[in-house]
């Protein structure tokens, strides 16, 4: 990972205008080049895969629209147009993108590279509130050759959402990206929940919680949600819910995330495991916003491998949307699985689910007979609350 350099307005003025001037010189040396196995004069339409690296020399020299090439990849098969910035996406790179931008990796950064959401090395913001990385290919290609060598090597640096200028080489960062990033999933996505509008850094509120059966109070506390001072995000933990009323959830909301599970399978519980996923379904018809409303609102269920096969699809039916598994493992044996249903953007993704190809009922029955210490499932979702902080305020 790279450190990062805090530009001026007159650093990133003099970088620009860098890039724009190796952009040219980066077309003339594409066309020069004999070596190539692609024809380098006139259009490069002959290109039998797509290829990032003539890009340059198809928007400056051929003088075609960025609009009409992949930005992910150098395919000419525009799908549609890139959500965040300026130019074409093709239906593969369309899925890929849909699959991975809500990804984040345990340490609280993106997983993937936020324009082409590819790339194994990825450069940090700095800035203490934005969370996204960049491949080196995508700063060498559309910024300017040697971009990720100058950002790897800053002490601090500013990413391209956050600076505020929009134009950086050939990479320009779309005006109201927030909503056009909504609108492109909205459009794209089929076998996705709608997203809300990602909040920016300066408009989060702390986030409020009801955490029902498990407390995640120290999950949210890692991430940076919860703090000991008053006011920074608030988190109410119910473990009796018998008597709880409609009021009461009122009275104690609105809640930003409402998380309910059942009780870890080998331990003890004092309701039949069906009786957790019904009143968390209760307590999250009272605690919801209206349909229509715009305000982001997120819940997750958790099941830890106690609810019947029939008790799942009953789940599944009442929140809407298939459940998916997530397991962890130490070498060979599976340490403990859980079953999730959830509206936060990353549970859907397929990157995100475990090739876990046994049944389910004789894992249980394993991870007991065996005495391994079933971990909370909250132990195991904590890296789905991260996306949370596209809407509410961190702490830390």
């Amino acid at each position: 990972m790279a450190q990062a350099v805090v530009l001026s307005d007159t650093d990133s003025t003099e970088d620009l205008e860098e890039g724009q001037a190796s952009l040219s010189d980066m077309a003339v040396s594409l066309e020069k080049d004999s070596t190539s196995d692609v024809i380098s004069l006139g259009s490069v339409e002959e290109i039998t895969s797509p290829n990032r690296d003539h890009i340059v020399h198809e928007v400056i020299k051929n003088q075609r629209s960025i609009e009409e090439i992949c930005i992910c990849c150098g395919s000419f098969k525009v799908h549609t147009q890139h959500p965040l910035f300026h130019g074409g996406i093709c239906s593969l790179c369309t899925e890929n993108f849909l699959e991975t931008f809500f990804l984040y990796d345990d340490d609280g950064l993106q997983s993937y590279c936020t324009i082409c959401c590819s790339g194994k090395i990825l450069l940090m913001c700095d800035e203490p509130t934005c969370n996204r990385g960049y491949c080196f290919k995508c700063l060498d290609v559309l910024v300017s050759p040697g971009t990720a060598e100058k950002v790897k090597a800053m002490n601090t640096w500013l990413c391209f959402m956050c600076l505020p200028l929009s134009s950086h080489g050939l990479l320009q960062k779309k005006q109201r990206w927030r909503t056009k990033l909504k609108c492109f999933y909205d459009q794209e996505s089929e076998n996705h929940f709608k997203i809300y509008r990602p909040v920016p850094a300066w408009d989060r509120k702390p986030i409020s919680i009801l955490s029902l059966f498990d407390n995640i109070t120290p999950e949210m506390k890692s991430i940076g949600f919860l703090d000991s001072s008053l006011g920074n995000g608030r988190l109410k933990y119910l473990h009796d819910v018998t008597n709880i009323l409609r009021m009461n959830v009122k009275e104690w909301g609105p809640f930003d995330f409402i998380f309910g599970s059942t009780p870890p399978v080998g331990n003890s519980y004092d309701h039949p495991p069906a009786w957790y996923f019904y009143q968390y379904y209760q307590i999250l018809q009272y605690g919801k916003p209206l349909e229509n409303s715009e305000r982001p609102f997120f819940w997750m269920f958790v099941d830890n491998l106690v609810l019947t096969e029939e008790d799942r699809d009953t789940a599944s039916r009442f929140f809407k949307t298939e459940a998916v598994t997530v397991h962890r493992e130490h070498g060979e044996t599976i340490q403990n699985a859980v079953i999730i249903w959830s509206n936060i953007p990353s549970v859907k993704s397929k990157y995100s689910l475990s090739d876990l190809n046994v049944d389910l009922h004789l894992l249980a029955k394993n991870i007991i007979r065996k005495r391994i210490l079933s971990q909370q499932p909250a132990t195991l979702v904590k890296k789905f609350f991260l996306p949370l902080k596209e809407y509410f305020k961190c702490f830390s």
